[in-house]
């Protein structure tokens, strides 16, 4: 764990990457760390790890695994191909450590999650309709090796300020997101045998 790792660090580091995209997708690169708690996120891999990324959009995300956490892999998969496309650009050029990024359709998760320590799917599932949400989870956990770790980080849907998230959403993404209360996602892990070893919750 990285006590010193801070926010500024974070920003300063994205800031200081050239990266050639279309501009929402580089506002998205440099300034996600306002709005999501990646210092805390990162501190949860062990070096050496393999880390996967569900919805590793540009990659920004796991270029910071790369660079302040070190696993020994960084595995991402996305829907968007010029998101994937945005990663391998990145990693490419800034990655030091091993990569992979892959074409998701949505549905049927990779086999190469069996190989994974450590996933993450950070302010994915509200964006999965919402009759396909257990399905999707049960399914990523469906994948996962035994003593794997799942860290699920999304939006609370039982608190009023949702609403903030709805608009973020409308404006970048052009969507209503399907926010879970947190209660409801830690039952759908439960159901699916995993143990709940740390919950937090977090304003920003």
């Amino acid at each position: 764990m990285n006590t010193n790792l801070s926010n500024k660090d974070l920003l300063r580091y994205l800031k200081s990457l050239d990266f050639q995209a279309g501009f929402l997708d580089r506002v998205k690169v440099y300034y996600r760390p306002l709005v999501c708690p990646f210092v805390e996120l990162i501190n949860l891999v062990k070096e050496g790890e393999k880390v996967g990324d569900i919805g590793c959009g540009s990659g920004q995300f796991g270029l910071l695994l790369a660079e302040f956490a070190k696993p020994s892999l960084v595995f991402g998969i996305e829907i968007s191909e010029r998101l994937v496309n945005n990663a391998r650009q990145l990693f490419e050029k800034y990655a030091k450590t091993a990569y992979e990024f892959e074409v998701f359709d949505g549905v049927v998760f990779p086999d190469r999650i069996r190989d994974l320590d450590v996933i993450f799917l950070n302010d994915v599932l509200h964006h999965v309709p919402k009759p396909a949400q257990q399905r999707f989870v049960a399914d990523l956990i469906g994948k996962m090796k035994s003593g794997a770790r799942l860290i699920l980080k999304d939006i609370n849907g039982g608190s009023i300020l949702v609403y903030c998230n709805k608009m973020h959403d409308m404006l970048f993404a052009g969507e209503i997101g399907n926010e879970l209360p947190w209660k409801k996602a830690q039952s759908w892990l439960e159901q699916n045998n995993l143990e709940i070893l740390e919950f937090t919750k977090k304003r920003m």
